[in-house]
């Protein structure tokens, strides 16, 4: 038995036109699906499958906590999850995936949804992933506020116009000059 043959539905198997499944992911199913933006978390899924017409309309209903990796003191996280989301499935000759629509061969007639339970707790989670104020590592807010207070005690001091005359001694690209008035103007 493969790690993931429990998330395999047989949708051509299905006696009724409509059944339901639920699921809880665990660090297990994380470490296993081995992607790179969640390793830990708990999240519980609900998946309801109704066939009408040939096709199979698979909708995921998502809640629970995935830990991330904070992009401010790189401590995880944890990030609330919750969504609902469709994939919709009809039997063909061959293996297709078209947007939210996917084909897979008559002759198999099962789908793993593993990874597109993955993708659709990833698609959830923000892009920018940081504590509430205050929840930071307190080390590493150090580090980063000395480094912070550094370059702005720099700018005061006049150490900025010495900084620009190095990057225009050393020929730097022009555009970079550009970028460096965009970041100072944050």
């Amino acid at each position: 038995m493969g790690k993931f043959d429990a998330y395999k539905i047989d949708l051509k198997g299905m006696k009724d036109n409509t059944c339901s499944c639920e699921f809880v992911l665990d660090n297990r199913f994380f470490e296993e699906i081995d992607a790179p933006e969640i390793r830990t978390g708990k999240v519980n899924v609900i998946l309801n499958v109704r066939k009408t017409a040939g096709i199979y309309e698979l909708s995921f209903k998502i809640d629970g906590v995935v830990q991330v990796t904070c992009d401010r003191c790189l401590d995880e996280m944890d990030q609330p999850v919750s969504s609902v989301d469709v994939l919709k499935v009809k039997l063909g000759s061959d293996y297709l995936e078209d947007g939210d629509m996917v084909v897979i061969p008559e002759e198999d007639g099962m789908i793993n949804i593993a990874w597109y339970m993955y993708e659709f707790i990833a698609l959830d989670i923000p892009m920018k992933h940081v504590h509430e104020k205050g929840k930071c590592n307190k080390a590493m807010e150090g580090k980063l506020n000395q480094y912070l207070r550094t370059l702005a005690d720099e700018e005061k001091d006049g150490g900025e116009e010495d900084l620009d005359d190095s990057i225009a001694s050393d020929n730097v690209d022009p555009r970079w000059s550009e970028l460096k008035k965009i970041i100072d103007n944050n």
